[in-house]
């Protein structure tokens, strides 16, 4: 069956602008921490995360953290996101989960070529499928094994689940890298969610968050999408509905 990926923020650091003008503040202050608490709880945060921000001191912004349930994506997502090191995962195991009727992923260029394109895949899915039900015929007095070795034959496309968390300095550099355009589009669609959601609970925080455009000159250089008005106009979009939300 074909699925569709979503991402779903589960939680996160209580009071989280707080809790990074705390970290920071601390640095700088002589206050003793009971004080500081008292004082931060007083005061609208927003201001002094952006001077840090300015700053580019980011590390008071891993004292918060924000977990995420990603599912609906493929196998080639996952190669993807764990490339973000500075993360946890918890990924849904092919060795001990049975792939037997698994879903997948149908990307949107074959999507876009029409129905015959669609069905040509969907019967692609299906053999893979065969095979991995063959293997594990074949493998199933191997125990684990009869699932560790048939999912050899599985897809990229393969859906997989997983929960994710990273702090927010790790998001923030998440969201600058993956929701550029010349993300795959896959992640960059998750990467989308996930900031919507981070920003409608933490709006000083990922205020200026995605592409590296929104803050510059694009870092893609010759192979820049030429879109960057078109993105500002996204965040912006998303940000004013984040605050209308909460509003």
């Amino acid at each position: 069956m074909q699925v569709k990926g979503k991402a779903q923020l589960l939680r996160y650091t209580a009071d989280p602008e707080q809790t990074i003008a705390l970290a920071a503040k601390l640095c700088y202050s002589g206050d003793e921490i009971d004080e500081l608490i008292e004082k931060i709880g007083e005061k609208d945060n927003a201001k002094f995360i952006e001077i840090l921000t300015k700053m580019n001191h980011f590390s008071p912004f891993e004292h918060a953290s924000f977990t995420f349930a990603v599912e609906g994506v493929s196998r080639a997502l996952l190669a993807q996101i764990t490339r973000h090191r500075i993360a946890s995962f918890s990924v849904r195991s092919q060795r001990y989960v049975s792939e037997g009727e698994f879903n997948y992923v149908l990307p949107p260029a074959i999507e876009a070529l029409g129905d015959e394109a669609v069905h040509k895949y969907e019967r692609q899915m299906e053999q893979m499928l065969r095979w991995y039900r063959e293997w594990q015929n074949v493998l199933g007095n191997a125990g684990e094994k009869s699932n560790e070795d048939a999912r050899f034959v599985l897809p990229n496309a393969c859906e997989t689940k997983m929960i994710v968390t990273m702090n927010a300095r790790e998001l923030m550099h998440f969201f600058s890298l993956r929701c550029c355009n010349r993300a795959q589009w896959e992640i960059r669609d998750i990467a989308w969610q996930m900031l919507g959601q981070a920003l409608a609970v933490a709006p000083a925080v990922f205020g200026n968050s995605g592409p590296g455009c929104l803050r510059g000159a694009c870092p893609e250089g010759k192979k820049c999408c030429g879109l960057a008005a078109e993105i500002k106009e996204k965040q912006v979009a998303l940000r004013k509905s984040c605050l209308a939300d909460n509003a």
